[in-house]
């Protein structure tokens, strides 16, 4: 490994790198995996301004399948230059916090926080399974338990939404 962290002295390709690092944000020093979910949760906070609440669900929902499959392609593209999950692939994280998102209204701020500090805490704890599947080899298991914690972090969502419904009726 160099000093630069690439196992390999080469350049990895270039649209791999832009997809499997969120877009330059896996780059980020200090928690690249955290830097990755909140620049997909800026992503999200932007396109709520612009469109209504099913849009918003709908093209959150395209971002989860699109970019699922495009960070199995570009991480594994990214394996023998960076190693076999390494932690400047945040398209995982972001594909896990647009999960719980797929269900907030547009500009519900306190439920965009929720969602990403759910996503979060599955993502870093990895209760449930997703341990398992964290230690599973290939591109598509670095996608897998982060989906899996965005599935989590969707069920604790709704069961929280229910629960403030109770109260704020």
């Amino acid at each position: 490994m160099n000093d630069k962290g690439n196992i390999i002295d080469q350049r990895p390709p270039f649209l791999p790198m832009l997809i499997g690092t969120g877009f330059g944000s896996g780059f980020w020093p200090l928690g690249p995996g955290t830097a990755g979910s909140v620049f997909a949760t800026v992503v999200w906070g932007g396109l709520s301004f612009w469109l209504p609440a099913f849009n918003l669900s709908v093209v959150t929902l395209a971002l989860v399948v699109v970019f699922t499959l495009l960070g199995t392609w570009a991480t594994k593209r990214l394996q023998p230059f960076w190693g076999d999950d390494p932690s400047r692939v945040v398209v995982d994280e972001m594909v896990g916090v647009w999960i719980p998102l797929i269900i907030v209204e547009p500009k519900e701020w306190g439920w965009t926080l929720a969602s990403l500090v759910l996503f979060r805490f599955f993502d870093i704890v990895k209760p449930l399974g997703i341990k398992k599947l964290d230690r599973m080899k290939g591109a598509f298991w670095v996608m897998g338990d982060d989906i899996l914690g965005g599935i989590y972090a969707l069920f604790v969502l709704v069961v929280a939404m229910q629960v403030a419904k109770l109260f704020v009726a």
